[in-house]
C-alpha cells in the first residue's frame, strides 16, 4: 500500500507478528483502510481447499436440489437463494448462495423481539451429507481468528483486550455465505456497494478470481482486491466502527461483475456477538479520539447497540421475499 492519500492495493498484516508490532500494525490498517489481508492466520490451507471444493460441488447440483433448501421456505433467513434473488440498496445482485448460522432452536415468537427470528435450524442440501461437518470445522477455526483479531484491537485502542469477550462468549451470531458469482452474468452487480453491519469479516475467495473492489476514504475511487494465496481479506463492520467511536473504518465495498469472464467462489465469515447483545463502545486514548472522524448517524439508517437489530433490518431489506412470506414488518 502506498502512502496516505494513493491507497491502491490492501495492505498486509501476519497474525505471528510480534503483539506490540501486530496491534500496531492492525490499528492503522483499520483506523486508514478498514480492509486488510490476514496471513499467518493458522488455518489450514487443506480446510480452505476442502470447503471451496464443497462450494463447487454444491453449486453443482441441479437446480431442484438447491431450491429444494430456498431461503424463503426459512423463518430464519437460512438456506438457497437463487441468481438475482437478493437485493443490495434496492438493486438486484446477481448470485447464488447459501446462508448458514449456527445449528440453534428457534427462539422467536410473540411478544419477542422480531430479531431472534434469526436463530434456527439451517437447511442443508440433501445431496452433500458433508456439508454441516464441513462448515461446523470452517466455523471453529475461523472463530478463533475473529476472537484473536478482537482482542488486539481493543488492546491496540488502549482497552482491556478482552473487554468484548461477554457480548461473544454465548451464542454468537455468526453468519457463513457460500456464493458464487457467474461468468457472463445478466449485470454488473455482483453485489452492490456496501458496508457489512456487523462486527468482522473474513472473506476466502478462490484463487485467481475476480471482482471484490472497495473504496477506502483515502483512495481516488476503487481499488481492485484480488485473492492473495493463503490469506483470509478481514473488513471492519458498522457496529465496530460504532464500538470504537469511528476510529476504526467500516469501508464501503462491491463485487464488480463487469469483466466477469470465469466465475467467482467466495466464502464470507460474519463474526457477530449474540443477537441480544450491547456491545460495548470503547474509551479512546486522547490521541486517538483527536483523530477519529466525527460521530454521523443516518437517521432513516441508524446504527443500533444491540446487534440482532442491525442483523434484522439487513436482512428484511436484503430478502423481502422472505419477511413476505413470513409476515415480518419493518420496524
Amino acid at each position: 500500500m502506498n502512502s496516505v492519500g494513493s491507497v491502491t492495493a490492501l495492505p498486509v498484516v501476519d497474525l505471528r507478528a510480534e503483539p506490540p508490532v501486530l496491534r500496531a500494525g492492525l490499528r492503522d490498517v483499520a483506523h486508514r483502510v478498514g480492509f486488510c489481508y490476514l496471513t499467518g492466520h493458522g488455518v489450514p490451507g487443506e480446510l480452505s481447499a476442502r470447503v471451496l471444493d464443497a462450494a463447487r460441488r454444491l453449486f453443482g447440483l441441479p437446480q431442484a436440489d438447491k431450491d429444494a433448501v430456498a431461503m424463503v421456505r426459512s423463518p430464519h433467513f437460512r438456506g438457497y437463494t437463487r441468481l438475482g434473488g437478493e437485493l443490495t440498496r434496492g438493486e438486484t445482485d446477481w448470485r447464488e448462495q447459501i446462508d448458514i448460522g449456527p445449528e440453534r432452536p428457534p427462539v422467536g415468537g410473540p411478544g419477542r423481539p422480531d430479531y431472534l427470528w434469526l436463530q434456527g435450524p439451517n437447511q442443508w442440501p440433501a445431496a452433500l451429507p458433508e456439508l454441516p461437518g464441513i462448515i461446523a470445522e470452517w466455523d471453529a477455526a475461523l472463530a478463533q481468528v475473529s476472537r484473536t483479531l478482537l482482542r488486539h484491537w481493543a488492546a491496540a485502542l488502549g482497552s482491556p483486550a478482552g473487554i468484548f469477550d461477554a457480548a461473544f462468549a454465548e451464542a454468537p451470531a455468526t453468519l457463513i455465505k457460500v456464493v458464487r458469482y457467474p461468468a457472463n452474468p445478466a449485470g454488473a452487480q455482483g453485489v452492490g456497494a456496501h458496508k457489512d453491519s456487523g462486527v468482522l469479516t473474513l472473506l476466502l475467495a478462490e484463487p485467481g478470481s475476480r471482482g471484490l473492489q472497495v473504496r477506502p476514504a483515502d483512495a481516488a475511487g476503487w481499488v481492485d482486491v484480488p485473492p492473495l494465496d493463503g490469506a483470509f481479506v478481514v473488513n471492519i463492520g458498522e457496529l465496530l466502527q460504532f464500538a470504537t467511536g469511528g476510529y476504526l473504518r467500516a469501508t464501503e465495498h462491491r463485487v464488480n461483475l463487469t469483466d466477469a469472464t470465469a466465475d467467482r467462489i467466495s466464502v464470507p465469515y460474519f463474526f457477530n456477538p449474540r443477537l441480544d447483545a450491547q456491545i460495548p463502545v470503547l474509551t479512546l486514548p486522547p490521541d486517538l479520539a483527536r483523530s477519529a472522524p466525527p460521530a454521523v448517524q443516518d437517521p432513516s439508517d441508524p446504527i443500533h447497540p444491540v446487534y440482532g437489530r442491525n442483523a434484522w433490518k439487513s436482512r428484511l431489506r436484503a430478502h423481502p421475499d422472505v419477511a413476505a412470506r413470513h409476515g415480518y414488518r419493518a420496524g
